[in-house]
């Protein structure tokens, strides 16, 4: 049984709080992150990935638009993870993972990622908790080896409420913008909820204590996008990153 109840958990941001005052410091913090990924890259010494998991509509693609959106192109690339080929499925379950992950200087984006294969695959029934067990396992040893070669992992896991999550369907549904983002498929998932709560929370118990998750309230986007870019830049401004000095010809 994990110790995280997610039903606990606030999806909103506090009331006290200034939503315009956080817009401001979310544009100055996207701002440095500008600087941030210049230096990274030019010092070429470290790599940054950031893992972003939720439910269906928890705003993910908005994270990502919104918090790079003035990041150089060529030093962040993103990736989605859905389902398997059957390439994919010939081999382990991180094969296809790994070939992702960030070279040195480089800020790499999992929209959705190797968790999918602890959380939707034993909702779904295509695997035992005895087989997500072992797989915590090596998730973990796969991050330690990433860590270990420089890459930086970032791990959120963005919170609506199934109130919200209702909305933005209903958004999708009735806004032509949105209609290709509709999938028959989701409100399916959205009747899964009670075991998607039970498997997030087992993974945020076995996969977390090195690695910490961020659980991101993500109801309201303004306060999303904030706690997502507040992160990214304080665990890039940790690294201390120097631009490199002139090379001079002897």
């Amino acid at each position: 049984m994990s110790s995280y109840d997610l039903q606990k958990i606030p999806t909103r941001a506090p009331d006290n709080l200034d939503k315009e005052e956080i817009k401001q410091q979310t544009k100055e913090l996207i701002d440095e992150l500008e600087e941030l990924q210049n230096k990274l890259f030019a010092e070429d010494k470290w790599s940054l990935l950031v893992i972003l998991q939720g439910m269906d509509a928890s705003g993910k693609d908005g994270a990502v638009r919104e918090v790079f959106s003035a990041v150089n192109p060529q030093g962040v690339k993103v990736k989605s993870f859905k389902v398997p080929t059957e390439r994919e499925l010939a081999h382990d379950f991180l094969w296809r993972v790994h070939q992702h992950t960030p070279r040195r200087g480089l800020i790499q984006i999992f929209n959705r990622s190797h968790y999918e294969d602890v959380l939707v695959t034993r909702v779904l029934g295509l695997t035992d908790d005895a087989t997500a067990n072992k797989r915590f396992a090596l998730i973990n040893s796969f991050e330690q080896l990433l860590q270990e070669r420089g890459t930086q992992i970032i791990k959120f896991y963005l919170h609506i409420s199934q109130e919200e999550q209702k909305e933005r369907f209903h958004d999708r549904l009735n806004n032509p913008r949105k209609h290709w983002k509709y999938n028959p498929n989701d409100l399916k998932t959205a009747e899964d909820w009670p075991l998607y709560r039970k498997y997030y929370g087992e993974v945020f118990e076995n996969c977390g204590p090195q690695i910490p998750w961020t659980i991101v309230p993500a109801d309201q986007n303004w306060y999303k996008e904030y706690l997502v870019a507040k992160t990214i830049v304080e665990t890039l401004r940790s690294l201390d990153m120097k631009y490199p000095g002139l090379e001079t010809v002897e």
